[in-house]
């Protein structure tokens, strides 16, 4: 959280985002509002998917062997995530407090409904079912299987009878 705010706070001191007559600043600010007006269940399972295929990504990646192979790996699981619109608990550190800075710059006009929801209110009711959505994608959906794959033999209780018979 704090590496995304000092990001959010250089690139807003960078002034990027004034960019194309403020159309930078203009798109943050509808990303980042279209991220705290989701609703807890959509975020949750956007979530869920998201860190599906961050996980699904790293895990693709420990499988190559070279620096390219690692780079081709991950491309498909991370731009599918992004392609449609799965929400990250980290990247959202950035672009929702992006977003609540830049409502306040000099020059850019914001509706009052999208100025009152781009807040910490919004900010945490975006992050909760986010992070919750990500630790379930993350540790069931890929976790929880390649243990059940790799490591299941472990719940087997041996007998030491077992071995003598052999």
């Amino acid at each position: 959280l704090i590496g995304s705010v000092l990001t959010v706070v250089m690139i807003y001191l960078s002034r990027v985002w004034e960019m194309g007559g403020n159309a930078v600043a203009r798109a943050a600010i509808d990303i980042a509002h279209a991220k705290v007006v989701l609703p807890f269940i959509p975020a949750l399972f956007r979530g869920i998917m998201c860190n599906a295929l961050v996980c699904l990504a790293v895990w693709l990646c420990f499988s190559c062997r070279s620096t390219t192979g690692k780079i081709l790996s991950i491309i498909f699981p991370i731009t599918g995530f992004v392609a449609m619109g799965f929400e990250h608990c980290v990247a959202n550190m950035y672009f929702i407090p992006m977003g609540m800075l830049l409502k306040g710059a000099t020059g850019i006009e914001v509706a009052p409904e999208i100025a009152e929801a781009l807040g910490m209110r919004g900010f945490i009711a975006n992050l909760i079912p986010v992070t919750i959505g990500n630790i379930i994608g993350g540790s069931v959906m890929v976790g929880l299987i390649y243990w059940f794959v790799y490591l299941r033999h472990l719940l087997t209780i041996s007998n030491p009878a077992d071995k003598d018979a052999e």
